[in-house]
This record gives structure tokens, C-alpha cells and sequence, in this order.
């Protein structure tokens, strides 16, 4: 690890960090009867992707995807991409008093660090995954009850003391050789670009632990009373009354994964659908003790304001944005069809070619008078697995991500949003950010660790071949440049201006890919099927028809 850097306020103690009990516990080997939240949801009928929310944990094949380390399993898939790819995650490992804890953001000695060599909460997601799939719980455990206890930390940003449930952005363990010790060091915005407290972190971290509980089926964990009170924490953030009218998160701008200025302030698609998969998530790992069925109460209905919400407006195919085309402005009362008084002339002429015959997609945001018409690649993906988007919707998506493969997809999975922001409207929206140029990071850039959520919508829709498809071109480049944290151009041809190499997420996201794809069981970890106390009487738009 680097020198100590400017956020010593944020240093715990290796003792102090230790109260909560990290000894392996007995995983519990139930009968696999159907988790609580499958129990009271309604039964998919996609083949594979029914079989996969349906299948108890551990119960399909075994993903054959271990590395040199392990034992292998018979009929081992021993692509060489796999093994290099196991090698790699292995070898990102961070520990904190002999045992691993997380997976270091990127190995890239060619580069300065600045804070590629912390334990990102968002980057460790599918690396927490690969490591489940794979049958090593222990370390996604382990990070769970280290991030938890970052979170009972006191969070200021100069004078501003942060809400308690904040969890960290990131953490990295930093070795004193002279005292012989270990101290953990976390940053919750008050480093990061912009001093944007990270919002995704704390959902991440709900999502998680869901996925540890249904792939262990071990419930201890989530019952720990410090995990009961660390989401609690979270949600009393998120579900307090304030001046909204919507039952969105308003958010600032570079929150989330997309974090720098980029113009995703407001609401933006990521941040909702997280939090309406964290608030599912949540009402599967809550006690039925007192305080857990207030927050319960509390979850359910937001729950059905938020999906009538998105699913409303935050919602465009065809039939949809013609309709937006003939908006009438300025409309008053309760009758009123524009209710955000969005302004026709708004809408941004790409959009009228982007947009196919079949198909629509979930929009970057919807806040009084704008709309962002972007798409983004997290945002709906993540509402197939979460079943924001109804069965019909989750069609539509990926009906648009396969009409328009070239801009969505190109030479490299997966674009993080599309279109690219240019010129003018660059230096305005990005306040000339050199690192955000067009078709670049996060405007418009390919991020390989996307593949597995491409995989897993794939999977959950019922076709896998677009996963396999997309697949098979991150394979024939990805070990060649080196595991890049993102690609740059239209067509995502070019390995990004100031990517780093050995990014461990792009790594994790292509194992993660290939295991589901193997084992489809294994999306039962990150999916949850479609509630049908949640959806709201909906018209059928024209893209939802034959």
C-alpha cells in the first residue's frame, strides 16, 4: 500500500475494529426451502431464469471455475481467461490481521495510486459475488463486518457532521512496521472528488448481504443485531420526510458509480432502482421484532409509490415519447397529462433515432421541467434484477440493448451511458472536465464490469445469448489490454485515455459473468422476482405488442 494520505480523521484502531466477532460460523446446511422474499412473490415463467430464482444455494453445478489454488470440480471449464482471471482477483486480495477483507480497486504499478488502492463498497460487489459463486463466503462476510463497523464512525466534512447511516466509499488498510500493527482508514467523501458523500454504498451493502444469506443460506449474519442496526441506519436515511413530492432520492451530482459531474444530479436512475432493490432486499433480512416491523410498514409503502413512480415516468418506448412530443406546457390542476412541465422543444434530437419500433428503457432522470433522455446501463439492468420493470418492461430493454447493439455494445461491452455529452453542452454539464471528454469514462465509456449485469438481465429475461454474445467479445480483448478499467470511442475500440490496468472489478464482472452463465442458479443471488402486491395497473404500450 502507498503513503498515509491527507484523511487521517477517518483512522480507527486495529483493536477497536475488532469487538465484532469475525470467526467463521457454521454455515447453516438447510433444507433450502424457499427464502421469505421468494415465498411471497409471484413464480417467473422464463425457463432459466425461473429455474435460477427457484433453485436452492448450491443445489446447481458446481461454476468449475476455481483457480490453481482450490479443488477442482469434475467437468472444470478451464479457459484460460478463467484461470488468468482467478489469479487476478486472488492477487488484488487486501487483508487486515490475516484475513481478507476486500479486493484492492486496481493493481497497476504503471500509475500513480491516488485512490486506486483502496477497498471501493461498489468495486467489491462482484467480487463478493465471484467469491460466493465460488463457494468462499468467508470473505464477503468479513467485509460486511468491517464496512459495518466504518459506519459507526464519526463522519465530518470540515464542520458537517454526515447522517449517521452513511457508510464509506472506500477503506484501506494501512501497516505500521515500526509499531507492528494495523490501522483501517475510511473515506466517506470527505476525499473524494467534489466531497460527494457516496449514496450507493449503504444500498450495495444491504444487496449484499441478501446475496451472502441466499447463497449460504446462512440466516446468523444478517441477524447479528450490528447488522440489524446498520440497516436500519441506512433506511432511517433514506425513508425520513423532508420536502419532497416524489418518493425518489433527490441526490447530488457524482454519487454513485458515475462520480464526478456529469449531470445525474436530481434523481437519477441508478440511485432509485439501487434503492428500490436495497428497500426489497431489506424486507427479506429485517426481524420481526418491534423496530423491524415499523421500518417493514415504512419500506412497503414506499415501495408501491416508488414503482408506480418509475414505472410511470421515469418509463419511455415509442408510444411514449410521441407523447411527450405533443405535450401541451403550462398545464395546472389535477387533470394536468405534462405534470412535470417538461418542454417539448427539450427534447434532444437523437432520441427520435435512438429509439426502435420494439423497445423502450428507463430514463437518466425526471425532475420539475427536465427530463435526461440518457441511457444508462446500471440503472436498467438493475431494475430487470430488482423487478422495478415489470415483465413487459424487462422485454422492452433488452429488445432496445440487442436493436441497438453498435451504440450500446460496440467492440466492447458495456457502454456506462449513451449518448455522449459534447462541445458546448460538455463544458457546461461537466464544467470542462478533461477526464470526462466525449465517448470517455463516464461519458459515454465502455466499462467491462458491467458484463455481469448484462448477464444476469440476460439470464432473468430468458436470453442468455445476448450475455454469451457479449461475452465472447470482452474475451477476445479483455487478457490482451490488460483488464482495463474502461475503453474509449464510439465503438469502445480504444483502451481508455487514463484507464487503469488490472482493474480488479472488470475482472470480478467478467468471472461473475461466465459463472452465471455456467450455473444459472446462481442469478437467485442478485434477482428477485416480480412482487405483485408493488405493481401498478399499467397500459400496454405499442413496444409491448406483437
Amino acid at each position: 500500500m502507498s503513503a498515509v494520505p491527507d484523511f487521517l480523521g477517518s483512522v480507527a484502531k486495529l483493536d477497536e475494529l475488532d469487538k465484532l466477532d469475525m470467526r467463521p460460523r457454521l454455515l447453516v446446511n438447510i433444507d433450502r426451502q424457499r427464502s421469505c422474499d421468494e415465498r411471497s412473490l409471484s413464480e417467473l415463467t422464463n425457463g432459466h431464469a425461473a429455474d435460477a430464482l427457484h433453485s436452492p444455494p448450491g443445489t446447481g453445478r458446481r461454476s468449475g471455475l476455481d483457480t490453481p489454488g482450490t479443488q477442482f470440480a469434475a467437468g472444470i471449464d478451464s479457459h484460460p481467461h478463467v484461470l488468468e482471471a482467478w489469479a487476478a482477483l486472488r492477487h488484488s486480495l487486501v487483508y487486515f490481521r490475516g484475513q481478507p477483507v476486500g479486493t484492492i480497486a486496481a493493481l497497476d504499478s504503471t500509475e500513480e495510486n491516488l485512490n486506486y488502492d483502496q477497498v471501493f463498497v461498489r468495486d467489491f460487489i462482484p467480487s463478493g459475488l465471484a467469491f460466493l459463486m465460488n463457494g468462499e463466503p468467508e470473505i464477503v462476510k468479513n467485509f460486511i463486518l468491517k464496512t459495518l463497523r466504518l459506519q459507526s464512525w464519526e463522519k465530518k466534512i470540515d464542520r458537517f457532521q454526515l447522517g449517521e447511516g452513511v457508510m464509506p466509499a472506500s477503506f484501506k488498510v494501512l501497516h505500521d512496521p515500526v509499531r507492528n500493527s494495523e490501522t483501517l482508514m475510511a473515506d466517506f467523501g470527505e476525499t473524494a472528488i467534489g466531497r460527494v458523500a457516496p449514496v450507493d454504498s449503504g444500498f450495495w451493502w444491504i444487496i449484499l448481504l441478501r446475496a451472502y444469506t441466499r447463497s449460504t443460506g446462512d440466516t446468523s449474519l444478517a441477524e447479528l443485531p450490528e447488522c440489524q442496526k446498520g440497516m436500519r441506519l441506512i433506511l432511517s436515511l433514506c425513508l425520513s420526510e423532508g420536502f419532497d413530492t416524489f418518493p425518489t432520492l433527490l441526490c447530488a451530482d457524482g454519487c454513485c458509480m458515475i462520480d464526478r459531474r456529469m449531470g445525474v444530479y436530481g434523481y437519477p436512475i441508478e440511485i432509485q432502482v439501487l434503492f428500490f432493490m436495497a428497500l426489497r432486499c431489506a424486507l427479506v433480512l429485517l426481524k420481526h421484532d418491534e423496530e423491524g416491523k415499523e421500518f417493514m410498514e415504512r419500506i412497503v409503502k414506499r415501495l408501491h409509490a416508488l414503482s408506480y413512480h418509475m414505472r410511470s415516468y421515469f418509463w419511455l418506448d415509442l408510444k411514449q415519447l410521441n407523447d411527450i412530443y405533443r405535450y401541451k406546457t403550462e398545464e395546472y390542476s389535477h387533470t394536468a397529462v405534462n405534470k412535470f412541465n417538461v418542454i417539448p422543444d427539450s427534447l434532444p434530437e437523437w432520441i427520435f433515432d435512438f429509439m426502435p419500433s420494439r423497445g423502450g428503457y428507463f430514463i437518466g432522470n425526471v425532475s420539475p421541467a427536465r427530463m435526461d433522455f440518457r441511457w444508462f446501463c446500471l440503472g436498467n439492468c438493475v431494475a430487470i434484477l430488482s423487478s422495478l420493470a415489470t415483465p413487459e418492461q424487462s422485454t422492452a430493454i433488452m429488445d432496445l440493448i440487442e436493436a441497438r447493439w453498435e451504440e450500446l455494445v460496440g467492440e466492447m461491452p458495456l457502454k456506462v451511458c449513451y449518448p455522449a455529452i459534447e462541445s458546448h453542452e460538455w463544458k457546461i454539464v461537466t464544467g470542462c472536465d478533461p477526464k470526462n471528454t466525449r465517448w470517455s469514462y463516464h461519458n459515454g465509456g465502455s466499462w467491462p464490469v458491467l458484463l455481469w449485469l448484462l448477464t444476469a438481465a440476460s439470464i432473468k429475461t430468458g436470453r442468455p445469448q445476448i450475455a454469451r454474445r457479449a461475452v465472447e467479445l470482452a474475451e477476445s480483448r479483455l487478457i490482451k489490454d490488460g483488464w482495463p478499467e474502461y475503453y474509449d470511442g464510439k465503438l469502445g475500440r480504444y483502451v481508455g485515455k487514463q484507464a487503469r490496468k488490472n482493474q480488479t472489478w472488470s475482472v470480478a464482472g467478467y468471472l461473475v459473468a461466465k459463472m452465471m452463465l455456467e450455473d444459472p442458479s446462481h442469478l437467485g443471488m442478485v434477482a428477485l422476482e416480480e412482487d405483485k402486491h408493488v405493481k401498478p395497473v399499467m397500459k400496454r404500450s405499442n413496444s409491448w405488442t406483437c
